[in-house]
């Protein structure tokens, strides 16, 4: 049996026979993730790799990840469009997600100029800098890893603050604190030693909470989705950012 803050070892509580479910973010040295059971607080981790990740987490019922899941063969997403009206006036905390065939190119520049040609637009380095990790959530998926759910951090953090988008950045101190306070009103209380975890910027750790909070709602079947029903992808699969 692992410490409380191990991830990947985390036995249900005596009497409790709820799986777990698990969020997931993007960070610098792979993924992070936090997992719940019965909404609390159960463990956190990191992997290098996403498959590695979900291969540890046998058991979850749910993982939900702070990735675009399910492209669009041409033009753009009604997840991303709704997203942003959501967090208005904060329209930079959502990115546009650009054609499947723009994420299959071989690097930046000819990722920006397929881009413009099939949008019109151009696409952002910090954007292509998730290229890696977005194919390998996707294939993940399409692959029939079907507990993978997409989320947006943000737009949880704003259901958690009754429907308003948190004011401050998530790498301010106030935003910081702000995200955490919301995240323990709704019983996901983060100890102050997370382990390995604790290595990741602190913003990574509460996007993946607030991911976990998503996809304990979806266990649930309490969650909502962005579009409502979710809107097919290219691969027929849904697309759709659940809160």
């Amino acid at each position: 049996m692992g410490s409380r803050s191990d991830l990947f070892h985390t036995p249900p509580a005596p009497g409790c026979a709820e799986s777990a479910v698990v969020g997931v973010d993007a960070c610098s040295t792979g993924w992070v993730a936090v997992t719940l059971r019965e909404g609390r607080f159960a463990g956190a981790g990191t992997a290098k790799g996403l498959t590695e990740l979900l291969r540890r987490v046998p058991d979850a019922a749910v993982v939900a990840v702070d990735m675009p899941l399910g492209l669009p063969a041409a033009g753009s997403r009604r997840a991303d469009k709704l997203a942003v009206e959501k967090l208005a006036p904060h329209r930079s905390r959502v990115f546009p997600v650009p054609p499947r065939q723009v994420w299959e190119q071989v690097d930046y520049a000819a990722a920006n100029l397929c881009c413009r040609r099939l949008t019109g637009h151009g696409m952002s380095r910090q954007s292509w800098g998730l290229a890696a990790k977005l194919r390998e959530a996707n294939a993940c998926r399409d692959g029939g890893d079907y507990r993978l759910h997409e989320v947006h951090p943000e737009v949880s953090f704003a259901a958690m603050n009754g429907d308003e988008p948190v004011a401050w950045s998530k790498k301010s101190w106030n935003g910081q604190a702000v995200r955490r306070r919301l995240l323990a009103d709704h019983g996901i209380v983060l100890p102050v030693d997370l382990g390995p975890a604790g290595r990741v910027p602190p913003d990574d750790v509460l996007d993946a909470a607030a991911a976990a909070w998503s996809a304990h709602r979806i266990a649930l079947q309490a969650a909502r989705s962005l579009p409502d029903p979710p809107e097919p992808a290219d691969t027929g699969l849904p697309a759709a950012i659940w809160y």
